[in-house]
């Protein structure tokens, strides 16, 4: 099994089209074998230089709102009164500690998403 490390994008290429092509490889087979050595590479390649960032807690909140079809008065139980939601949600009061809990337990937004401090924070 012939592999080299990827080191820059074209190798990166090229280990997405072999893995393509290896899609339907039967595991503990030769091909099964480099296609596992290969997606780990790839991986590996990606945490490095295609991070995933959590976005900060407003746009999180704000995403969940959304998808969840909640309003500003859905979050009264989890930030206080509908006059403090509102001013989270337009950055003008931080997030708690506490609010931050109840967030993350009562709605299931993740608590790293919730700390994450956001580029417009006041």
């Amino acid at each position: 099994m012939d592999i080299s490390p990827i080191k820059n994008q074209r190798d990166y290429r090229r280990a997405l089209r072999e893995i393509e092509g290896l899609m339907t490889a039967k595991r503990n087979t030769p091909e099964g074998d480099r296609l596992d050595v290969l997606v780990t590479l790839v991986e590996a390649w990606e945490a490095r230089h295609y991070r995933l960032d959590f976005p900060d807690a407003v746009e999180a909140i704000k995403y969940h709102m959304d998808n969840q079809g909640l309003t500003p008065r859905d979050l009264v139980p989890f930030i206080g009164s509908r006059n403090r939601v509102y001013e989270v949600l337009s950055r003008k009061r931080p997030l708690t500690f506490a609010m931050v809990r109840r967030l993350h337990e009562g709605l299931g937004i993740p608590a790293e998403s919730l700390i994450k401090q956001g580029k417009h924070a006041a």
